[in-house]
């Protein structure tokens, strides 16, 4: 029995997505995983057919869909066995922060383009010194007249260098308790004072153009400050949670697919005049992985339909997003072990499985803060 209430209309958007994927992104990876970028021209086609920010009110140039087809892309999108098209970032991470807190003006004037894949969205939170500990973010934003200067620096930002609009967290630096002084920004890229820099050199997610940013005295319109002065840590903690959702549906989905290549390996491999699949201690690995993959599954499951409910979530989202993504690299690396040195070679996709998983359990907080958010819930 499914645990999500998916309806026809969710099965022929998965089958169309699915087709779209197979003839507009999957023969190209190769290419953009060479390049360590995606070219704008396959975020328009996204927007084109209706795969970016579905969950827009139509008001905005959206469909007004519910979160299930968020759910749909990022399953799909995961088993392209990509990252750089950072759909997920710009729909679900991004984009509400526009929604929910622009101006109306800000809102009519972007989200149509964001909606067509003609502005790619970014988020500026990370620094040098501040990556999971958001209270010690350094960059500042002073208010001058009619103004916001912003100066200080950012890091590991995903959509770097295709990025058009940022939200930026800056603190103010005249405000003591962190909390309360950090606020977020809208900024376009090309703004004097805003610069980007190199795309850096990742292990891992190699087509995704994670990039450094630097603000020099950037002067932004007061009206670019997304809500009520001192509310943004708050956007932030609140918008972490279907973020972390969304990554660890992310996360059982690619252990899946590892398993499931891993298991079509054992079956065809022969080693010592047998295939790997008939030796009992590969039985015995295959057999612990299924079930670690269905038990995450049906956490998540269950944890999709409780936020499609509106239930608070917050230690729940939590615990998936730890266990999934420890459970998925996991099981990365132990289909990787499986396949031998083969597992090693980028020809084989495994490999990338592997490579891809592993900051999972860093990014969108780090497996030891969401361990430390689970302790205070209970109290400890």
């Amino acid at each position: 029995m499914e645990l999500i209430p998916y309806t026809e209309a969710h099965r022929i958007f998965r089958e169309s997505l699915r087709k779209f994927l197979a003839r507009e992104v999957i023969p190209y990876i190769d290419e953009w995983e060479s390049a360590g970028i995606v070219p704008r021209s396959a975020w328009k086609k996204m927007g084109d057919q209706g795969f970016l920010c579905m969950d827009v009110p139509e008001a905005y140039g959206g469909l007004g869909a519910d979160f299930l087809y968020t759910v749909i892309v990022v399953e799909e999108m995961t088993r392209t066995n990509h990252c750089g098209l950072a759909a997920r970032l710009h729909s679900n991470v991004v984009v509400p922060y526009i929604t929910e807190f622009a101006t109306e003006e800000q809102k009519r004037h972007y989200l149509p383009r964001c909606i067509a894949g003609d502005c790619i969205t970014a988020i500026a939170m990370s620094e040098p010194q501040a990556g999971s500990d958001l209270a010690a973010i350094r960059t500042t934003a002073v208010e001058e007249k009619d103004a916001f200067v912003l100066n200080g620096q950012k890091t590991f930002i995903s959509n770097g260098i295709n990025g058009d609009l940022f939200v930026v967290a800056a603190r103010d630096p005249a405000i003591e308790k962190p909390q309360a002084a950090i606020d977020l920004y809208l900024v376009e890229a090309g703004t004097p004072g805003f610069s980007k820099g190199k795309r850096l050199q990742k292990i891992g997610w190699r087509s995704q153009d994670t990039a450094e940013l630097f603000f020099t005295d950037c002067r932004i319109p007061k009206a670019n400050r997304l809500g009520e002065k001192g509310t943004g840590f708050r956007k932030l903690m609140r918008n972490l949670q279907p973020e972390r959702l969304v990554l660890a549906v992310s996360a059982v989905t690619a252990a899946q697919m590892a398993f499931d290549m891993t298991r079509e390996y054992c079956r065809q491999r022969t080693v010592f005049g047998k295939t790997l699949n008939r030796l009992q201690h590969v039985q015995f690995e295959l057999a612990e992985m299924a079930t670690e993959i269905a038990l995450g599954r049906t956490f998540v499951d269950k944890l999709i339909g409780d936020y499609l409910e509106g239930g608070d979530v917050a230690l729940e989202v939590s615990m998936a997003k730890y266990w999934t993504t420890e459970m998925a690299f996991r099981v990365a690396d132990r289909c990787l072990q499986l396949h031998g040195g083969y597992g090693y070679c980028e020809e084989y996709p495994i490999a990338r499985i592997w490579r891809d998983l592993r900051v999972t359990r860093i990014l969108g907080g780090s497996s030891e803060i969401m361990r430390g958010i689970i302790a205070r819930h209970l109290g400890l």
